[in-house]
C-alpha cells in the first residue's frame, strides 16, 4: 500500500477516534437532560419514582434522582462534569495538533493514548465499587477503554508501515 493511502487510512480511524473523544466530552454537559430522556424512554415518568424499577431502569432512574437533587441544592457540583467534557475536548486537541499532523514524530501521543485506555478500566473498577456504580455499568465504562484502544492500535500499526516505507525510499 503506498504511503498516502496508508495516510489516508490512518487520517480516518484517528478521526474517528477524535471525533468520539469531542462527542464523549460534549455529553458530559447535558447531563441531566440525557437522563430525562433516556429515564422516559425507559418508562420512568418521575426521577422520584426510580425504586419501583429494577436493573437498567432503577439505575438509571436512581443517577436522574440524584443528578436532580444534586442540581435544585447544589448546581456547583455539575462544574466537575464541565471539567470533565473540557479535558475530553482538550485531549482531542492533542491528537489534532500532534499525531494528525505529523504521524510519525508523534506516534508517542497515539502510546500515551493507549495507556489512558488501559488506565480505564482499573479506574473504573476500583473507583466504580468505592461509589457503589453496580457492576454492569462498571463493564460498559470500561469498554470506552477498549474501544478507544482499537483504533489508536490501527494507527500505530500504520505509522509503523509508514515507517517502514520512509526506511525503505530513504
Amino acid at each position: 500500500m503506498s504511503k498516502a493511502a496508508l495516510l489516508r487510512r490512518y487520517h480516518l480511524v484517528l478521526g474517528l477516534f477524535i471525533i468520539g473523544l469531542i462527542l464523549s466530552g460534549l455529553t458530559a454537559f447535558p447531563l441531566l437532560h440525557e437522563l430525562r430522556l433516556m429515564a422516559s424512554w425507559l418508562g420512568i415518568q418521575h426521577h422520584a419514582e426510580y425504586a419501583s424499577h429494577g436493573g437498567l431502569s432503577f439505575w438509571i432512574g436512581y443517577v436522574w434522582h440524584g443528578l436532580e437533587v444534586t442540581q435544585a441544592q447544589f448546581p456547583f457540583v455539575a462544574y466537575g462534569t464541565d471539567w470533565l467534557a473540557f479535558g475530553h475536548i482538550m485531549i482531542a486537541v492533542f491528537f489534532i495538533a500532534g499525531p494528525w499532523r505529523d504521524p510519525l514524530p508523534n506516534a508517542w501521543v497515539l502510546k500515551v493514548g493507549l495507556f489512558a485506555c488501559a488506565a480505564v478500566a482499573p479506574l473504573a473498577l476500583i473507583c466504580g465499587a468505592v461509589r457503589c456504580i453496580p457492576l454492569y455499568w462498571r463493564l460498559v465504562d470500561c469498554s470506552f477503554g477498549l474501544f478507544g484502544a482499537l483504533p489508536l492500535l490501527y494507527c500505530l500499526h500504520l505509522v509503523r508501515q509508514m515507517s517502514a516505507g520512509t526506511s525503505r525510499n530513504s
